[in-house]
C-alpha cells in the first residue's frame, strides 16, 4: 500500500527590529530555497535606494491604501514609523493554493495580527545580539538622519517585549548561524503533521465502476 504525502502551504512570517537582520535572511533563504516565495508588503512609504515597485515593495498612495483597507483586501495592516503597510490576502493565497511556501517580512504587530487571521502561521522572531550592534547597524545603513535612528531604537525596544508571543526567537550573533537555524525551523514545520496530508492507497482494493 503506498503512502502518500502532500506538502500544504506554510506561511512563515519573520520580524525584527529595524536592523536586526530580516531582510538579509529572507534573500539567503530565497536564493537557496525553490519552494519558498516571497509576498511582498503593499505601503505607502516612498521607495528607498534602488528599490523598485513589484519587487520589493508594492508602492501605493495613502488613498490608494486606505480603498485597500476598505476592500478587506489585506491579512494584516498597520502604521509604522508614519507609513502604512499590509499584506494582500490574494497574493499570499495564489502562492499557497500552488503548495508554495510563502515567507513575509513584517513587523511584530503586522506578525501577531496575521496569527489571528492565519493561526497555521509560524512567526520567527530574529533577536538583535544588543541593542548596541542594533544602533551601529542602523547608523550604517546611512538611510535615516539622528531623529529617526533614536526613534527606531525606541521602537526596537518596545518590539523585544513581544519576542516571547512569537513561536520561535533565534540571536542573531552571526548571520550564517542565524541563517542555518531558520532553515531547520522551516524544515521542521514542512514535517509537521498539520502541514501534510497523508495518505494510504491500497493497490489491490477494487476500483469503484
Amino acid at each position: 500500500m503506498p503512502i502518500q504525502v502532500t506538502p500544504l502551504g506554510i506561511l512563515i512570517v519573520l520580524s525584527s527590529p529595524s536592523g536586526g537582520g530580516k531582510s538579509s535572511i529572507c534573500k539567503a533563504l530565497l536564493e537557496s530555497d525553490p519552494n519558498l516565495e516571497y509576498s511582498i508588503s503593499v505601503t505607502s512609504r516612498p521607495p528607498r535606494g534602488d528599490e523598485v515597485n513589484g519587487r520589493d515593495y508594492e508602492f501605493v498612495s495613502v488613498e490608494e491604501f486606505h480603498n485597500l483597507i476598505a476592500q478587506d483586501a489585506f491579512y494584516e495592516w498597520a502604521k509604522v514609523h508614519g507609513n502604512f503597510y499590509g499584506t494582500r490576502k490574494s497574493r499570499v493565497d495564489e502562492k499557497l493554493a500552488r503548495g508554495k511556501d510563502v515567507v513575509l517580512d513584517l513587523d511584530v504587530v503586522g506578525g501577531l495580527n496575521l496569527k489571528k487571521a492565519n493561526s497555521h502561521a509560524v512567526l520567527i522572531f530574529v533577536l538583535p545580539p544588543s541593542m548596541d550592534v542594533l544602533e551601529k547597524r542602523l547608523r550604517g545603513r546611512k538611510t535615516d538622519g539622528e531623529e529617526q535612528i533614536q526613534k527606531r531604537l525606541i521602537n526596537a525596544r518596545n518590539e523585544l517585549n513581544f519576542a516571547s508571543k512569537y513561536d520561535y526567537a533565534v540571536l542573531n550573533e552571526d548571520l550564517q548561524q542565524t541563517i542555518a537555524a531558520i532553515r531547520r525551523i522551516v524544515d521542521a514545520e514542512r514535517h509537521a503533521t498539520g502541514n501534510q496530508v497523508i495518505k494510504i492507497s491500497d493497490e489491490n482494493a477494487p476500483v469503484a465502476p
